[in-house]
C-alpha cells in the first residue's frame, strides 16, 4: 500500500489498523489491522487493472461484495475474484468478489498477481 500522509499515519497507528497487502504464490492477502481482513486464493482472482480515477475517502469499506481498502487517494487497482471469497470487517464474516486497493507500485503488483 502507498506510504499515506503524516495524519493518515498517525490515524492508523491510533487505531492499531496497520495496512498490508501480500502476494504469495497461491494467495493474496489484504488487511487493516482487525478492521478488514480477507485472504484470496490467487486460483479464485479473474481479473487485475490499473482503476484510473482517485478516490477522496480513506479506509476499509464498501457493500454487496465490492470493497475499497485504501491508505492514499490512488493509485488503485482493482482485483475481480470468482467465486466470492470469505473476509471478515470488524470481525463479522463478509464475502469478497472485488477489492479496490491503494498500491505504490500499480506494475509490479499488477505483475505478481497476473
Amino acid at each position: 500500500m502507498p506510504r499515506a500522509n503524516p495524519v493518515v499515519r498517525g490515524l492508523l497507528a491510533v487505531t492499531f489498523t496497520r495496512p498490508r497487502v501480500e502476494v504469495s504464490r497461491s494467495a493474496l492477502l489484504v488487511s487493516m489491522g482487525w478492521a478488514f481482513r480477507a485472504v484470496v486464493p490467487r486460483a479464485t482472482v479473474t481479473e487485475v487493472a490499473a482503476v484510473p480515477w482517485r478516490r477522496m475517502s480513506i479506509g476499509a469499506h464498501g457493500w454487496r461484495g465490492r470493497w475499497l481498502v485504501n491508505t492514499a487517494t490512488g493509485p488503485l487497482v482493482r482485483v475481480r475474484v470468482d467465486p466470492a471469497t470469505p473476509g471478515r470487517v470488524l470481525g463479522f464474516p463478509v464475502r469478497v468478489r472485488e477489492l479496490t486497493l491503494s498500491i505504490d507500485d500499480v506494475d509490479a503488483f499488477l505483475t505478481d498477481l497476473r
